[in-house]
């Protein structure tokens, strides 16, 4: 408890060496304690990176009275629990995004099969998808929301927000292919 004091009080008054020596040994046992809950481990990565982010952001700030560890690790709970729920709001979203397309009208059993078919193939391909790329496509093409609003809402940069979107793109037009014909 009092190394934990300690080091708290070096990193508040900017040691980087404090702050690295806490992220050297916190952070591939909370990478695992995250990942334990979702199953994804580049999720996991990006929570607890964020998590360090935000620590040494707000050094200053951080009232921590008894144990680091225990502070981070109830950190990461909360995050990864805030992140299942964003999961949640984001799938009904998208599963919303999809029963709103307008059926088709006048159109062939052929078709309408063949539209279904698509639609099926775009669903599961989504779902394929890493987390981060289905959020931000599914952000800006069933939300409507530009890569500024989505990177601030997901604390990337926007060139990030570019990027999984064309990496989308690429994968659907190559999958989707036959469908175009």
């Amino acid at each position: 408890m009092l190394n934990d004091l300690l080091l708290l009080t070096r990193i508040k008054n900017g040691d980087v060496q404090a702050f690295e020596n806490l992220f050297r040994t916190y952070y591939k046992p909370l990478c695992y304690y995250a990942d334990s809950f979702l199953n994804d481990m580049d999720s996991a990565e990006e929570i607890v990176q964020n998590l360090f982010y935000l620590f040494w952001k707000e050094k200053a700030e951080l009232q921590i009275r008894l144990s680091v560890k225990s502070y981070l690790y109830k950190s990461v709970q909360n995050k990864v629990f805030n992140y299942l729920k964003h999961l949640q709001v984001m799938e009904s979203y998208c599963e919303k995004a999809f029963q709103d397309i307008p059926e088709v009208r006048n159109e062939s059993p052929e078709e309408h099969l063949e539209y279904k078919e698509l639609e099926s193939k775009l669903a599961s391909l989504l779902q394929q998808l890493p987390e981060r790329q289905r959020k931000i496509f599914c952000m800006n093409r069933f939300g409507g929301k530009k890569y500024s609003e989505i990177a601030t809402e997901l604390s990337v940069s926007v060139k990030t927000v570019e990027a999984d979107i064309s990496k989308v793109l690429v994968l659907l037009r190559k999958e989707l292919k036959h469908f175009n014909q």
